[in-house]
Parts: structure tokens; sequence; C-alpha cells
């Protein structure tokens, strides 16, 4: 993660084809060194690393992370979680968003449209360890008055890259 840089937004048209070329092979190999980086794109160690640290400083890089497999660590259950909140009950969402964060079995947390008004991503070990986390961790948080959960049954897809040329 960036630290003590400020991130903004940056608009496509700011990114040109070598940026563009850049991100694609980082996005690829996280771990490439400068000299990989700048093969694979085509210019200078030098200007690849300018550009690379310009790119991590206008935010547009968030953070480096290993991505790991769930199944082999022992988590063989994903489900996506539905979460209604109590109407009204403005005050609980900030400690919901805060526990949210805290909770180590949820992957990823979007706020949406629709009846529902969170959809969570989370892992378990089992099924018994699902319906434990379900029942004694999050229908006790404060203001959620329902989940819905769906099982995953097969990965098809899973990537966070972004679709540069799009």
């Amino acid at each position: 993660m960036i630290h003590g840089s400020q991130e903004t937004k940056v608009h496509k048209d700011e990114l040109d084809r070598i940026d563009r070329r850049l991100l694609g092979a980082l996005q690829e190999n996280g771990r490439a060194s400068n000299l990989e980086l700048a093969e694979a794109i085509r210019l200078s160690p030098a200007q690849t690393l300018r550009r690379h640290r310009r790119l991590e400083e206008l935010g547009v890089i968030k953070r480096y992370e290993a991505r790991l497999d769930s199944a082999s660590l022992g988590f063989g259950v994903v489900a996506f979680i539905h979460v209604t909140m109590e109407r009204g009950h403005i005050r609980d969402l900030s400690n919901f968003k805060g526990l949210v964060a805290e909770l180590a079995q949820i992957q990823e947390c979007f706020s949406v449209t629709g009846d529902i008004d969170y959809v969570l991503k989370v892992v378990a070990r089992d099924l018994k360890s699902l319906s434990d986390f379900l029942l004694d961790t999050l229908m006790r948080i404060p203001g959620v008055s329902g989940v819905k959960s769906s099982v995953c049954l097969d990965e098809i897809k899973c990537t966070s890259a972004m679709p540069l040329d799009a």
C-alpha cells in the first residue's frame, strides 16, 4: 500500500499505452524485477522505474499482495452473503463497516443497490464453520436484520486484473 501519498482519480486519457503495458505486465507478475518490466514494455530500466513510481504515487497501483489458494489452506467453502440492515439504523452502519473490516473470513464487502444492502464474499473451512460464522457473528451485529447465503460450487473466474484496454 502506498503510504503518505494522496490518492487521486486518474482519467483514462492520462495513461498512455506504455503506462498500460506496464500495468498489464505488473498485473501478470507483481514480483517482476524492474529489468523484467523494462524488457516486457520495451523501455529503458530508468524510464520504467520512473513510470512505475509515478503510477504508485498517483494511486493507480494501490498495493501489492500474494494471492493465496484458499483450498490449499483448508478453506473449502466460499460463500456470497447478502446482508439486509434494519431500516432507520444509520448509526449502526459505521459499526457494521468497522466489524466487517476486522473479520478475517470476509474477503470482500460491497454496498449495493436493490433489496439488500451489502454483498460479502466469505471463506470458511467447511459448511459448519460457515453456519457458525453466520449465526454467531454476522447475525449478531447490531442493525443486521437478515442474511441470505449462496455457497460457491465451482470457481470459474477469479481475478483482480483491470481491463486496461476497455
